[in-house]
C-alpha cells in the first residue's frame, strides 16, 4: 500500500472509503496520482468541480482577490458580496440570497427560514411546524439533517433527532398532497436525487408539486446543491418544468472547485424575516469566495458550459445505453448527471469503480449498486468516447473474472 494511504489510515477518521489512489494534481478533466499516472475525472467532486480543475479564469480571480481581502467580518460591508448576490439572484430569478459555506449550512438555513415563515406568516402554533421531505434524500450530514434521512447508514447512533419532519416517497405528488396538514410549512426536496443513485422523478412531477404547495400555502424548497448550475443541461434543474421555486439551495459548483461556497435564495416574503442576530456565519459571503463565485457564474455563461452539459450529456447517455453487458441493470440521467445501475448478482458498483481505476477513470459508487458519471462540464466528445470504450472493457473483464 502507498505510504500516504498508510499515514491517512493511521491519522484520519474512517468516515470515508476512498479508492486506492493518491491524487497529487489536476487540470481540466484530468487528475494525476503521485506516481504520475493520469486519470479522467468522471466524478468532479459531486459537481463541485463542474468548471474543471484549475480553471485559469477562476485561479486569476482567486489570486487577484487574495491580494486585496480574503475574509471580512459581516460587521462590515464588502465590495465583492453585493455584486455576487445580485448576479445569482438574477440568474435564478429569485429575490434575495443569504450566503453560507457548505451545502449542509445552506440546508440548515433553509430549515430555519421555513420554520420562521411558518410561525410568523402562516401562523402555525409555536414549535409545531413540520417540513415534508422525500425518502432517499441527501441534504447533508448535520444531526438535524440526518434525522430527516430515510437511510439508516446516515442515522445510526446519532440520535436523538430533531422532530418536525415527515417523510414521503420521492416523485409521488399524491403522497405529498396527502401528507400536508395545517402545521406543514415546507416541502424540502431535490429535483433529482444524486446520492440516492441519480433518481429522476416522473415527467410533470415538479410542476404538479408546485401547484400542490401553492394550493396549501406550503413553501417549495429545492435543494440543487448537486443538480444546479448547469449539471442537468439547464442552469437549474427546476427550469426543466417550472419558472422558479419559493426557495432554492445552491452549493458545490458555486465555489468553482476552489473554495466552499453555498447559498440559500428565497422570495422576499421569506428572506425579510431574518433580522440582525437571527442567523450568521463568520465565513459566509467572504470576499474571496464571492469573487471566485462571481467568476464561476460568468464562466458558466460565457463559455457555454450549460449547453455543453446538455449536448455531451445526451451523447454520454446514449453511448452508455448502447453498451451490451449483462452487468448493467439500468442507465439513467439528464445532462452530465448519469448513473449506471449494476446488477448485484454480477458485481458491486465498488468493484466496477476499482476496475475503472485500472483503466484510468476515476469515479465513485453510490448505494453499492450505482456508478456515477458526472464529469466536469468542460468535457469533450473525444474524452467521452474514451470513457465509454474503457467502461465497456471494464465490464467485460469483470464479467469473465466472476
Amino acid at each position: 500500500m502507498d505510504p500516504i494511504i498508510d499515514k491517512e489510515m493511521a491519522y484520519s477518521a474512517y468516515n470515508y472509503h476512498p479508492l486506492p489512489v493518491v491524487i497529487s494534481r489536476g487540470k481540466g478533466v484530468y487528475l494525476w496520482d503521485n506516481a504520475g499516472n493520469r486519470y479522467i475525472d468522471m466524478m468532479s467532486a459531486y459537481s463541485a468541480v463542474s468548471h474543471g480543475h484549475g480553471h485559469p479564469r477562476l485561479l486569476a480571480a482567486l489570486e487577484k482577490q487574495a491580494k486585496n481581502s480574503c475574509v471580512l467580518s459581516r460587521a462590515f460591508h464588502s465590495d465583492r458580496m453585493a455584486p455576487f448576490l445580485e448576479k445569482i439572484c438574477k440568474m435564478s430569478n429569485m429575490d434575495m440570497a443569504l450566503p453560507m459555506n457548505t451545502g449542509a449550512e445552506a440546508v440548515e438555513t433553509a430549515i430555519k427560514a421555513a420554520r420562521m415563515w411558518g410561525y410568523q406568516v402562516k401562523k402555525i402554533p409555536h414549535n409545531k411546524a413540520k417540513i415534508i421531505v422525500a425518502t432517499g434524500n441527501f441534504h447533508g450530514r448535520t444531526t438535524t439533517i440526518v434525522g430527516a434521512s430515510s437511510d439508516e447508514e446516515y442515522r445510526k447512533d446519532f440520535g436523538p433527532f430533531t422532530p418536525g419532519f415527515i417523510k414521503i416517497p420521492f416523485g409521488n405528488a399524491k403522497a405529498l398532497e396527502k401528507a400536508i396538514t395545517p402545521e406543514v410549512c415546507a416541502f424540502l426536496v431535490e429535483p433529482i436525487q444524486g446520492e440516492a443513485g441519480i433518481i429522476i422523478p416522473p415527467a410533470g412531477w415538479l410542476k404538479q408539486v408546485q401547484k400542490i404547495c401553492k394550493k396549501n400555502n406550503v413553501l417549495l424548497i429545492l435543494d440543487e446543491i448537486q443538480s444546479g448550475l448547469g449539471r442537468t443541461g439547464k442552469m437549474f434543474a427546476f427550469e426543466h418544468e417550472i419558472k422558479k421555486p419559493d426557495c432554492l439551495i445552491l452549493g458545490k459548483a458555486l465555489g468553482g472547485g476552489i473554495l466552499p461556497s453555498s447559498m440559500f435564495l428565497a422570495k422576499k416574503e421569506v428572506m425579510r424575516l431574518f433580522t440582525p442576530g437571527s442567523h450568521g456565519s463568520t465565513f459566509g459571503g467572504n470576499p474571496l469566495a464571492a469573487a471566485v463565485g462571481m467568476e464561476a457564474l460568468n464562466v458558466l455563461v460565457e463559455e457555454n458550459l450549460v449547453e455543453n452539459s446538455k449536448k455531451q450529456g445526451q451523447y454520454l447517455l446514449e453511448g452508455l445505453r448502447a453498451i451490451d453487458s449483462p452487468l448493467i441493470k439500468d442507465v439513467r440521467g439528464i445532462g452530465l448527471m448519469i448513473g449506471v445501475e449494476i446488477k448485484p448478482e454480477y458485481a458491486s458498483a465498488r468493484q466496477v469503480c476499482e476496475k475503472l481505476v485500472e483503466k484510468g477513470i476515476l469515479t465513485k459508487e453510490t448505494h453499492e449498486t450505482v456508478v456515477r458519471f458526472a464529469p466536469p462540464l468542460i468535457v469533450t466528445k473525444n474524452i467521452l468516447d474514451q470513457v465509454i470504450d474503457l467502461f465497456d472493457e471494464a465490464l467485460v473483464e469483470l464479467q469473465f473474472s466472476i
